[in-house]
């Protein structure tokens, strides 16, 4: 979950949660991420669709709508499976003569009515979290493809490794989707950055551009490696950055600028913070580790 969603569950600050999620990490109930907290065991663990789908909805919704502008008519691409890339195809049922070779079932559902645009499945056999098709089914009939683009996304992204998963199916698809693609576009939001999962999928040199959105002003980690994916060629491309509500596109030749204050961020709530009683901390403490 992220810190944005904890603290409106428990109706207090990011800021006083952050502090909550310290103890918690230290305890070992879970494990801290950019962003955000996930179960202990997060190079392995992965979320259901269920709670993918209710996780940095707004910011997945920001980075489909810049990423759709990558897309031009007539063109042959390939989308994997993903939340994000779910919300990708729904905007991509506009762009007439468009042809989308994808393993996902939620990206064709998405696409399923869209008479301009020809949905191409690859075989497989379905794995029913995230409701894609994976194995050596749907890696053969990806071979010998060739489109312009693909468009990923995954559990984690860092300069170091690029992007990685934390299936092996999954991961698998996903390099036979890179293959068939003359530029790789990643989408992965601001809680992803500088996550490592178990698998990778896209070495860092193979990443054409990353497609995120603009971390909150206090995610010094976040902006950090948006610098080390940009000083290693990555074109950055941040949705709702502050004062260029349509994203900005850093060509890998200069350096990616570090996002400012996000619009709209959650302020404090008046009497939370550094001010609250030992026992009302406690309290909240206890109320996010029974939840």
């Amino acid at each position: 979950m992220s810190l944005r969603e904890l603290a409106r569950v428990v109706q207090t600050s990011e800021v006083t949660v952050r502090r909550d999620v310290r103890a918690l990490e230290a305890e070992g109930l879970l494990d801290r991420r950019h962003g955000g907290a996930v179960l202990p065991g997060g190079f392995t663990r992965e979320s259901g669709f269920p709670q993918k789908s209710h996780l940095a909805t707004a910011e997945k919704t920001a980075i489909a709508d810049l990423a759709a502008g990558l897309v031009e008519e007539g063109e042959a691409i390939v989308v994997g499976a993903g939340t994000t890339t779910q919300e990708l195809a729904r905007r991509l049922a506009r762009v007439p003569g468009l042809t989308v070779v994808t393993n996902s079932l939620l990206v064709a559902q998405a696409l399923a009515h869209a008479n301009r645009v020809e949905v191409v499945m690859t075989g497989g056999t379905l794995r029913g979290s995230n409701y894609a098709l994976v194995g050596s089914g749907a890696e053969q009939s990806l071979q010998g493809l060739r489109v312009s683009k693909a468009f990923l996304s995954g559990s984690g992204l860092t300069a170091e490794r690029g992007l990685s998963t934390s299936n092996m199916l999954s991961a698998s698809v996903d390099r036979a989707l890179v293959q068939a693609a003359a530029e790789v576009v990643v989408l992965a939001d601001h809680t992803k950055l500088g996550t490592d999962t178990m698998f990778q999928t896209v070495p860092t040199d193979l990443i054409t551009r990353l497609v995120t959105d603009e971390p909150p002003a206090h995610d010094d980690r976040a902006a950090t490696e948006l610098q080390a994916l940009a000083d290693q060629g990555v074109q950055i491309a941040v949705a709702g950055a502050s004062g260029n509500p349509g994203g900005e596109q850093v060509p890998a030749t200069r350096r990616a600028p570090l996002p400012g204050p996000r619009r709209g961020h959650v302020a404090l709530r008046s009497g939370a913070g550094l001010g609250e009683s030992a026992a009302a901390e406690r309290g909240r403490v206890a109320d996010l580790r029974r939840r």
